[in-house]
């Protein structure tokens, strides 16, 4: 009789729920997908539901229930960090800890009483696991590698910040680790802030940043804020940080040593905050190539497993591909908090034994982190036809043929095909697509339908075959978490002389320029012929059209908002922006074709009716 285990993670951002079916992954799903609340940190009711319903059971037939990480050693970390920096943490001290006396420390009650408000079933029992040993779990079990050396590099989870482990056949085995309050992600978190960007949403505007600046600050973070030791460890000066109160990131002694206070969010970014990125991206990648060598030496592993919020780092990570430690290196689509719950589920049906079936099939365990919701041509059309919603209905090749050429003449489209992405990457499920080779493409995406900053980098998708001819690959990289280097006879000499910062923008740098980086650099997605059929035709199609493999590939989403999931969050965004085209499973959709749109966030708005 299979065994279904129910991960769930929650209550501190980006809430999600999974399920493993005898260690294989059924399903996965962030909250905020569901609630349209970005980064949503509440019990994922929302997402639990989904997960049951894809696989067509309710809790009564689930085995047992797995939360990330222990509540009670997180308190203990939390009670001796306010301690230790008496009275000034009593502030933020009083402010949480009515939350933790009255059910946080009771987590296991907690989620059970979530759960059974649901009404989706009897809740079967629920068991704790440590966060680390959730984000190792979810690094190692669903890759395709029968053992590994396992890295876990986050901002904190009770104790642990930083750990390696050692997986085999027998399971997981913790190697070495490092403990808060020395932190690597609480480091780059520290920059975010400093920088005026949102902690725990900003840091990818920061790593986004680090190439239109110079790391003149590098050694003064070696020398002031880190004490790096040469196998990776290291431990922070806290006399220039403020996280320890619980209120703010950094204070008047991270001011005196980066030339003045904090930026002001939304103000106009300077020099400092360019090499600022830059300055705190060279010492990350440094603390990570040399913790990835560490945990060569004490595996003796030739593969590494990677998870953790800085695991999404994919600048570092190409560092480490680019080392020659590993033969492979495989990263964890869903790095973050929310990998935690589907690590959760996995380290307990690795408990049981549960096979690695993937194993078998030379592939990793993710299908290819499109683990979330999917809906039917019958679904859409009865959506469309609902409202009335003008559109026209292609078979498959005709589609792809059509959104190519479609492409090809300087359109950008919106792309909703099949089941949601699992993460923060969109991998061809929904995608925003246009044309890489075109000069203008990245700044008119950014401003005009991503609604976000003109700095801010696209990636290329790219089929797998042809990879190699346009970036400087050592592996496959299907879940855009590696940044390689496009290829030298894709590049095209700029003259960088006078322009500093974003003027460095409007330097053509390659055949490929709007997913190419001012260092030369590109966040590639390989796409080969498993897993995402519809959107390997269309990078076939435009290939065949233009000669080119790529596509401009950014999520499905604007601004601070989340990736869309339905057909009606499709629709909204298609409306609320300069998108051209939505193709949206076999329907294709004409911007100019539709009824005008209020700006009111209401669909029906302007839609005629009877």
């Amino acid at each position: 009789m299979s065994k279904l285990v129910l991960g769930v993670s929650a209550f501190y951002h980006d809430s999600a729920a999974a399920l493993v079916e005898d260690g294989t992954v059924v399903a996965a799903a962030q909250e905020e997908r569901f609630t349209r609340r970005r980064h949503d940190p509440s019990f994922p009711g929302n997402a639990v539901r989904y997960c049951l319903a894809e696989r067509g059971v309710d809790l009564t037939s689930v085995d047992r229930i797995a939360y990330y990480e222990d509540p009670l050693r997180k308190f203990g970390r939390v009670l001796a960090t306010y301690a230790a920096v008496a009275p000034a943490g009593f502030p933020a001290f009083r402010s949480t800890a009515p939350q933790w006396l009255s059910w946080k420390l009771r987590m296991r009650r907690t989620v059970r009483q979530r759960l059974t408000a649901l009404g989706v079933g009897a809740v079967p029992a629920i068991v704790t696991r440590h966060h680390h040993e959730s984000h190792a779990a979810s690094a190692f079990y669903p890759s395709p590698y029968p053992s590994a050396a396992v890295l876990c590099v986050d901002g904190v989870g009770e104790w642990t910040t930083t750990s390696i482990w050692h997986g085999t056949h027998d399971g997981l085995r913790l190697v070495a680790e490092l403990r808060f309050p020395h932190s690597l992600g609480l480091l780059y978190s520290a920059f975010t802030y400093f920088c005026g960007f949102k902690v725990d949403s900003g840091e990818y505007k920061v790593m986004g940043l680090a190439p239109y600046g110079r790391p003149r600050y590098a050694g003064l973070i070696r020398d002031r804020l880190i004490d790096l030791k040469p196998d990776g460890s290291f431990r922070l000066d806290l006399r220039h940080f403020a996280f320890l109160r619980g209120e703010v990131m950094t204070g008047r002694e991270f001011e005196r040593l980066f030339d003045g206070p904090r930026r002001v969010p939304e103000s106009p970014l300077t020099e400092r905050e360019f090499d600022l990125a830059a300055s705190l991206q060279l010492v990350t990648e440094e603390v990570m190539v040399r913790l990835a060598r560490t945990a060569r030496e004490l595996t003796g592993e030739r593969r590494l497993c990677m998870a953790g919020g800085v695991a999404l780092n994919c600048v570092a990570n190409g560092k480490i591909v680019e080392s020659d430690l590993y033969d492979e290196v495989w990263v964890q689509p869903a790095a973050g908090d929310a990998g935690g719950a589907l690590g959760a589920a996995l380290a307990v049906a690795a408990d049981d034994a549960a096979p690695r079936a993937h194993l078998a099939t030379g592939t990793d365990g993710m299908s290819g982190a499109l683990l979330g919701p999917a809906f039917s041509d019958d679904e859409i059309a009865a959506f469309l036809t609902e409202r009335r919603i003008p559109h026209r209905r292609l078979d498959p090749g005709r589609l792809a043929a059509e959104v190519a050429r479609q492409l090809a003449d300087g359109t950008v489209v919106g792309w909703f095909q099949g089941r949601m992405e699992f993460g923060p990457r969109a991998l061809g499920a929904r995608s925003i697509l246009g044309d890489p080779r075109r000069t203008d493409m990245q700044a008119a995406m950014n401003l005009k339908i991503k609604f976000r900053e003109s700095f801010r980098p696209f990636a290329p998708s790219v089929l797998a075959e042809g990879a190699e001819d346009y970036f400087e690959l050592r592996q496959s990289s299907p879940y855009m978490l590696v940044v390689s280097p496009v290829a030298a006879e894709q590049r095209v000499a700029a003259d960088r002389a006078g322009a500093t910062g974003l003027e460095l923008l409007k330097l053509p740098r390659s055949t490929v320029p709007a997913v190419t980086h001012v260092d030369y650099s590109a966040r590639v997605q390989t796409v080969d012929d498993t897993g995402n059929p519809a959107f390997r035709r269309l990078l076939t199609a435009f290939k065949e059209l233009t000669g080119c493999p790529v596509l401009v590939n950014t999520s499905f989403n604007v601004r601070g908002e989340p990736i869309v999931n339905t057909p009606h969050d499709a629709y909204t965004c298609f409306m609320r922006t300069d998108l051209d085209l939505l193709a949206i499973g076999s329907f294709l959709l004409d911007k100019s074709e539709q009824p005008p749109w209020h700006e009111d966030g209401d669909w029906r708005s302007g839609i005629p009716m009877d």
